[in-house]
């Protein structure tokens, strides 16, 4: 019987959103080099051009909304009866546009800032610049609070917690390649987790799955949750 659920999801879930996805042919990293814009050196060497690109990402955001995954996991999370977690690698807020509230941004949110000099957050959607200074301590080393290459990511002893309780692990449109997430199908199969995987292809990971569909999230999903939810 299941009771406890978590969800992992990944770039796959947002791509038909219009949000580009970062390992795959044409994706984000093909376009740019990631020491430039998504770790803490090069942030230091040119925040400029870091902020310029998340600023980008900010807008395509914006204009982005929410696809049928996005939606079906708000309604399994209205409806279900038992604990579930939703864990996003995604840095988008398309998940909490849909309607789900138990969520954690393990890799931060876009529509956010950090100040680098105090460790402030504060919620902020505009365009940034280098001139930007911190609400808290006028320092001009705004950040998005984003976690980039080299950091550590966000609300893991939540997330371990819920992956010793939870009775099936699904993860949804994720490459399986980033590490601790990829690993997250093994903490919850060491608990007793049923897991499956849905996913438009195999991810890196996909031999430990014990199940897996494949097609794009908003076919896969909404027919899982329909599933779940007696349908």
């Amino acid at each position: 019987m299941v009771e406890n659920i978590v969800i992992l999801t990944g770039a796959g879930v947002s791509a038909e959103s219009g949000l580009g996805t970062f390992r795959d042919a044409g994706g984000l990293w093909t376009r740019y080099a990631l020491e430039d814009v998504a770790t803490p050196e090069g942030f230091a060497r040119d925040p400029g051009l870091v902020l310029e690109f998340y600023s980008a990402r900010r807008e395509n955001c914006r204009t982005a909304s929410p696809n049928a995954a996005h939606r079906a996991l708000a309604e399994l999370e209205s409806a279900w009866p038992g604990g579930l977690l939703l864990v996003t690698q995604n840095i988008d807020d398309l998940h909490e546009r849909a309607g789900t509230r138990r969520l954690v941004h393990m890799h931060g949110e876009l529509m956010a800032c950090l100040c680098a000099a105090c460790g402030r957050r504060w919620p902020s959607a505009g365009p940034m610049h280098a001139a930007d200074r911190c609400p808290a301590c006028a320092a001009a080393a705004v950040r998005p609070d984003v976690v980039w290459f080299g950091e550590y990511p966000y609300h893991m002893k939540e997330i371990g917690a819920a992956l010793g309780a939870a009775d099936l692990f699904v993860s949804i449109g994720t490459s399986g390649s980033v590490y601790p997430a990829a690993g997250f199908v093994q903490e919850a199969a060491r608990a007793g987790a049923r897991t499956l995987e849905l996913n438009l292809d195999p991810s890196d990971g996909a031999s430990l799955f014990d199940a897996a569909r494949r097609g794009p999230a908003t076919e896969l999903v909404p027919a899982w949750v329909a599933e779940m939810l007696g349908g």
